[in-house]
């Protein structure tokens, strides 16, 4: 399947049916009178998040949502049935924008969430409900109100516990594939990863979930590499995980590279929580790998963990360090609003 985090939506509700201006004319029934009913209200177009999904692909492939207009109303005070909803079905974490990509309409971060997008028109009056004890024919009825067209943007997020960001070939997919059933793709070459990848970590009976984003590089802010068009992904983690190649000359112009897109991009993800990890250590000596380390913590002004996907030295402590900051999140990360919006 493929992966798709923002797609172009084009919505309209349903309009109200018209009004019906009708007589009654019965046999053998002298009095006669108006009798014209309500046109059906139109359908609505609502957004919900649901599990199973972790992709926008569906809305590549249909771009148009239109729901049902209700009927008119009918003679002997039938009313109009009322045309049908139509519902988005979309991943939780997906927000939803308003045309200029900016406005956020809604955040469905849970499933079961609804958000109520184009409410639909109402139904006109027929010419019964016009009838008073001095117009008793009345010839008038109401048109129905007309649905709502929009353009709105649907853009995914990723719901990760933890989120892995680093240099290009720092490791971060083979670690992912090291901890969890994830199969990224792993090669090596820059920019192996293009599209993120989730995975589901266990450590000491715990599970979390980790998401890894393509590779980031200098002026990746302004559009070079991949950009930072995935960001967004680890923008809902708790935690972010720093990887650093133990193998480049100059580890902490690499770290300082990460720090400063991540500044770029979001002061608030910045600011989040970081564990930062100097990865690779299998292919150094220990002599490089305390100074590298040394090194990098001078850099960044904190303590450095250290770490090998390919050999697994070191895995387990990252991991647990991880899950040290997750556990206290998880119970205020429960869902408050897991009903129905109507903006």
């Amino acid at each position: 399947m493929k992966f798709l985090d923002l797609a172009k939506v084009y919505i309209r509700s349903g309009g109200g049916g018209a009004g019906c201006v009708s007589f009654r004319r019965e046999k053998f029934i002298e009095y006669g009178g108006p009798d014209g009913g309500d046109g059906g209200r139109g359908g609505d177009v609502w957004a919900e998040a649901v599990d199973g999904l972790n992709t926008l692909i569906d809305f590549r492939y249909q771009q148009h949502f239109f729901a049902k207009s209700g009927q008119h109303g009918m003679g002997a005070q039938r009313t109009g049935a009322s045309g049908d909803d139509i519902v988005l079905k979309v991943p939780a974490g997906t927000e939803i924008l308003d045309e200029d990509q900016e406005t956020v309409i809604a955040d469905l971060t849970h499933a079961g969430q609804r958000v109520l997008l184009a409410k639909g028109g109402n139904g006109g009056f027929g010419n019964l409900h016009f009838k008073t004890s001095t117009n008793r024919a009345p010839r008038r009825a109401n048109p129905g109100q007309e649905g709502i067209e929009r353009t709105i943007w649907l853009r995914l997020k990723l719901i990760a516990d933890a989120g892995l960001v680093g240099l290009p070939n720092a490791g971060k997919s083979t670690f992912l594939a090291a901890v969890s059933n994830a199969r990224p793709k792993i090669a090596d070459y820059p920019f192996t990863t293009l599209v993120p990848n989730l995975g589901v970590v266990g450590v000491d009976g715990h599970e979390f979930v980790m998401a890894d984003i393509p590779g980031l590089i200098e002026g990746a802010s302004e559009g070079r590499g991949l950009g930072d068009q995935f960001l967004g992904h680890v923008e809902r983690s708790n935690v972010l995980l720093h990887l650093v190649d133990g193998t480049s000359e100059d580890v902490a112009a690499d770290a300082r590279t990460i720090l400063a897109e991540l500044e770029a991009y979001s002061p608030i993800l910045a600011e989040k929580h970081r564990i930062t990890v100097l990865n690779k250590i299998d292919a150094l000596d220990e002599d490089t790998a305390a100074e590298r380390r040394a090194a990098l913590e001078a850099e960044i002004g904190g303590p450095v963990m250290a770490m090998s996907g390919v050999s697994r030295e070191g895995v387990t402590d990252v991991l647990r360090a991880l899950w040290t900051r997750i556990e206290p999140t998880r119970q205020a990360a429960a869902p408050e609003d897991s009903g129905t919006w109507q903006p």
